[in-house]
């Protein structure tokens, strides 16, 4: 049976390690008849040669999420993998030139390290800064072949170079990544996150590798067993997330997002803003992890999927799928608002309730995704005690940190859409 009161249930796809069950956030959602996108109600959504209803999955979604045993393909939707309006054939025929395109980049990394595919991960350094090869007895993934063909070249190109220092480092957030699950108790599992995550920044070489792409990536891997379609899922995430991860010696690209969010703040409740001015965190760095990472750490495994899901179909936009192929870039953005200056009753009804505020109201900030919405919600459930307790920033830290599996996620993301209504309404002109 699909759908069961019991929360267990759900948590049974998802087996956390015994150890691990006192430490880890309690999951509050459950999957309801006549709410949640059932399996059945999933197949039933596509015509006879492919074509998906996607207003009335969107619909369903938003109001109980997806079941564990489709969020992986439905995920593919929600990302801008594949086109609605597409046949089973035409995306089959997507899927199959995505698989040969990861394994062309997938080669290209072999070549420079024999540990990409290997099922093993790099946790140490392989490499110096200026290039020269590193042997570490310490590494059980070193063997005379870990820098590849090229351990002879003198000099290596800048992005090899880049390349290869980051693997250690993913490799050391990967083996912490979801640990609590039983999943990733599987070395080869753990290999597969090294693996895509390894190719990805090989690809998206501008931005490169960054703390926290480990943690959106780590459920697609989960939910998609082919490695490849994992990749293409977190590559279409990325597109959504890749500027908050783009730093440099003085900057977070994450700060965007934070200024959007102080903005929100003190359109609609100007006395919380002054006062964490007051405090010196009008820059709202307390919030960063909250936008890095999507919430992930607040929440239960399952409760994290289902804010995200449920968050990616209110702000779904039906030419994400067009947009993201007409540019090979990942900098694509997720929506070209111009494109949208006239929409029908009928087409408005295939676009996600927050983002179809947004094209009715012409609002076309792209900074504002529902996520700074929701850490204004977080915000506003915690305003009485930030105002009356925290006497500085390590109070602010501490009293946001206690949502910690106390965050219900189906409340805050109804409080984003009011709060996102309300700034909306003030800031008309």
């Amino acid at each position: 049976m699909f759908f069961s009161a019991a929360t267990e249930e759900l948590d049974s796809y998802f087996p956390i390690k015994p150890e691990c069950q006192a430490d880890v956030p309690k999951t509050r959602f459950k999957a309801r008849v006549g709410k949640t996108l059932s399996p059945r109600r999933w197949h039933a959504a596509f015509s006879e040669d492919g074509h998906l209803d996607i207003a009335g999955v969107l619909r369903r979604i938003q109001r109980g999420g997806i079941h564990p045993t489709i969020k992986g393909v439905v995920w593919e939707f929600l990302l801008g993998c594949f086109d609605p309006n597409s046949t089973f054939e035409e995306r089959n025929e997507v899927r199959q030139k995505r698989r040969e395109q990861y394994v062309k980049w997938k080669d290209e990394c072999q070549k420079l390290t024999s540990v990409v595919g290997s099922g093993k991960i790099i946790t140490s350094p392989i490499i110096s800064d200026d290039g020269q090869p590193i042997q570490d007895p310490s590494n059980s993934c070193s063997t005379p072949y870990d820098n590849g063909a090229l351990s002879s070249v003198v000099t290596l190109d800048q992005r090899v170079i880049q390349w290869k220092l980051s693997l250690h480092q993913i490799g050391l957030d990967v083996v912490r990544t979801d640990r609590a699950l039983v999943f990733y108790e599987n070395e080869a599992n753990q290999a597969k996150l090294w693996d895509v995550l390894a190719v990805y920044v090989w690809m998206d070489n501008d931005i490169g590798y960054v703390q926290g792409m480990n943690d959106i990536c780590s459920p697609m891997v989960i939910l998609l067993e082919h490695e490849a379609d994992a990749f293409w899922c977190f590559e279409r995430a990325m597109r959504r997330l890749r500027e908050n991860f783009r730093s440099n010696a003085s900057s977070m690209g994450v700060q965007t997002q934070l200024g959007t969010l102080a903005q929100i703040i003190k359109a609609i409740d100007p006395k919380l803003h002054q006062h964490l001015e007051e405090l010196d965190g009008g820059e709202y760095l307390f919030a960063i992890r909250m936008l890095m990472v999507l919430f992930r750490r607040e929440f239960s495994f399952v409760d994290g999927l289902y804010l995200w899901e449920v968050m990616w179909a209110m702000e779904y936009n039906p030419n994400i799928y067009s947009l993201y192929e007409e540019s090979s870039d990942p900098n694509s953005s997720r929506t070209n608002k111009n494109d949208e200056a006239k929409v029908n009753r009928k087409m408005l009804k295939q676009y996600g309730k927050f983002e179809r505020k947004n094209v009715q109201t012409g609002w076309k900030d792209q900074r504002g995704a529902l996520a700074v919405f929701l850490a204004a919600s977080v915000l506003e459930t915690k305003n009485k005690r930030l105002l009356k307790e925290a006497q500085g920033l390590d109070d602010v830290v501490q009293i946001l940190g206690e949502i910690t599996g106390n965050l219900d996620a189906k409340k805050a993301l109804h409080e984003a859409l009011k709060i996102h209504k309300k700034y909306l309404k003030a800031k008309k002109p």
